[in-house]
C-alpha cells in the first residue's frame, strides 16, 4: 500500500514537472521572434548588399533614388537597390543622426560610394512584433 501511494505521488510530481518544463520552454522559444533594429539595417547599408537589406523591408517599401521614386513590393525594391548598388560601389555609410519616436526608428547618414556621396534616410516602423523598413531614400550630395 505504501509503495502504491509513493508511486502515485511521484507520477503526479513528474507530470507537473514536465508540464512546467514544456510551458517554460515554449515561452522561451516564442520570445525569440525577430526584432530588427536600425543598426542591422545600417550594417547592411555599409556592405551595399541589397539582398541583406531587403530582409528588413515591409511588404511594400518607399524607395527614392535619383531618377526613381516610388512604392515598391519587397522583391521589386530589392532589384531597384541591387541596380543602385551595382552602379554605385559602396565604400562606407556614416550615421549623422538617428533616433526613435513612438516605436519607430529613423536614421540619417551619408552613403559614400565610388561615384560620390548620397544623403540617406532610413525609416523603420513597428509592425506587429517587429521593426520593418518602410522608407529608404538617397539624395546626391554635390
Amino acid at each position: 500500500m505504501f509503495l502504491a501511494t509513493f508511486r502515485l505521488k511521484n507520477n503526479c510530481n513528474m507530470k507537473q514537472f514536465y508540464g512546467w518544463a514544456i510551458g517554460v520552454s515554449t515561452l522561451f522559444l516564442v520570445s525569440f521572434t525577430p526584432y530588427y533594429s536600425i543598426e542591422e539595417v545600417v550594417n547592411a547599408m555599409r556592405s551595399g548588399n541589397a539582398s541583406q537589406l531587403s530582409k528588413y523591408f515591409d511588404d511594400r517599401v518607399d524607395i527614392s533614388i535619383p531618377g526613381k521614386n516610388d512604392n515598391y513590393s519587397k522583391s521589386q525594391g530589392e532589384l531597384i537597390l541591387k541596380d543602385f548598388f551595382n552602379n554605385n560601389d559602396v565604400k562606407d555609410f556614416q550615421i549623422k543622426h538617428k533616433g526613435e519616436n513612438n516605436g519607430s526608428q529613423f536614421c540619417f547618414g551619408v552613403l559614400q560610394t565610388k561615384n560620390g556621396n548620397y544623403r540617406t534616410k532610413l525609416y523603420m516602423k513597428q509592425k506587429a512584433d517587429k521593426q520593418v523598413l518602410q522608407e529608404i531614400g538617397f539624395q546626391r550630395v554635390d
